[in-house]
């Protein structure tokens, strides 16, 4: 059963909106269409018709997001596997994400949509404001349970682990026992990441040329789940640095004054309705596997000559390019707190996407399915 991560998967929309910002957006659509990926948004123009389609309003009130008036967003394939092998339809290669994975699974005798599933969701929130996604979650790894006489191995990838342990967090042991036998938790980012701050600040396009960093952050700063990410106590030093400017310095402890500094105060609302999610980092109670990637380049801190409006200078530490290595080893501190065994593998050179394709990850996979 696969959880996806930061790159979520796809997401549809329907449209009928009472205004749009271009009178080249489409006000009203008849059937839904692809909102996560589809390069053809991310063109110039078109994409300020998707940042509008896909941002979330922040209440403040009821401290949850909703859509735009007038878009309706669902998450496709639920307990299918195609929402997250691509996350473009047209399966362009930028968009490939779970699919060298299923496909190997496939190739050794799996079965999409029956004896491998996806669990996707919408990706843009915190698991708060996904509790039906949970109910369905627990539901479709009985029915595998049932379906094919015995229990489930978890396969999460990035933020997906994050949703993973709190689901985790809220069973009952005896239910995990029963119906979970392993959890691959692949780059997981339990301690938060460096790289938020810089998000939310400035923004980044993922490394899809086509997108600007700035052009895409206010809908980044709308995702409840950015605001989730951020670096957490546990795992960073409370006087370390991570963002400054010739006039301030930025550490978690100062997580407010950011906010306010980049004019986004909504985003230390979301962070403080989600920063108790998983804080007490209790162990997930089932077998698992920490499979994490090291000796690439990952943003660390950033230096903003001009703050927030322009790209800041980086500087790197140890990780997966995405994932600070720090973050990712807090499943170490799990090794003496649960029965149930705490494997670690580090990925040397593997980048935080790629490692869902990388052949050591696969052949792990394989070992842990036939008990090799």
């Amino acid at each position: 059963l696969a959880v996806p991560g930061d790159l979520g998967n796809q997401l549809e929309a329907k449209l009928d909106k009472p205004t749009v910002v271009h009178y080249l957006c489409s006000k009203k659509t008849d059937s839904y269409f692809t909102l996560w990926l589809n390069l053809e948004l991310l063109l110039p123009v078109i994409i300020d018709c998707w940042i509008d389609n896909i941002r979330l309003i922040y209440n403040r009130t009821s401290k949850t997001t909703e859509p735009p008036d007038g878009v309706d967003v669902k998450v496709p394939g639920f307990g299918q596997t195609f929402s997250l092998e691509f996350l473009d339809p047209s399966k362009r290669s930028v968009g490939t994400y779970f699919y060298t994975l299923v496909q190997s699974l496939v190739d050794w005798g799996y079965q999409r949509d029956k004896d491998i599933r996806g669990a996707p969701y919408d990706w843009r929130k915190a698991p708060n404001e996904n509790g039906d996604y949970f109910v369905a979650l627990r539901k479709m790894i009985e029915l595998m349970y049932e379906q094919n006489g015995g229990p489930v191995v978890l396969i999460a990838h990035s933020m997906g682990n994050m949703y993973t342990l709190y689901f985790l967090n809220r069973q009952t042991q005896d239910w995990k026992d029963k119906y979970i036998k392993d959890y691959v938790s692949l780059g997981a980012p339990w301690g938060g990441v460096a790289k938020t701050l810089r998000v939310l600040a400035s923004g980044d396009n993922n490394r899809i040329p086509v997108i600007s960093s700035l052009k895409i952050r206010d809908q980044q700063r709308s995702a409840v789940s950015t605001n989730w990410m951020l670096p957490y106590n546990y795992t960073w030093p409370a006087d370390k640095i991570f963002v400054s400017t010739p006039t301030a310095n930025y550490t978690l402890q100062d997580y407010q004054k950011f906010y306010k500094d980049i004019n986004f105060e909504d985003g230390w609302l979301m962070r403080q309705d989600t920063e108790p999610l998983v804080y007490q980092m209790t162990p997930p109670g089932v077998r698992m596997h920490c499979l994490f990637g090291t000796g690439v380049e990952t943003p660390d801190s950033f230096y903003y000559e001009a703050f927030p409006d322009k790209e800041p200078k980086i500087y790197y530490s140890d990780g997966d390019g995405t994932v600070n290595l720090q973050s990712a080893l807090q499943c170490q501190k799990w090794v003496n707190m649960q029965k149930q065994d705490v494997m670690l593998l580090e990925l040397s050179g593997n980048e935080h996407i790629e490692m869902l394709s990388n052949a050591t990850t696969i052949s792990y996979v394989k070992k842990l399915l036939f008990d090799l």
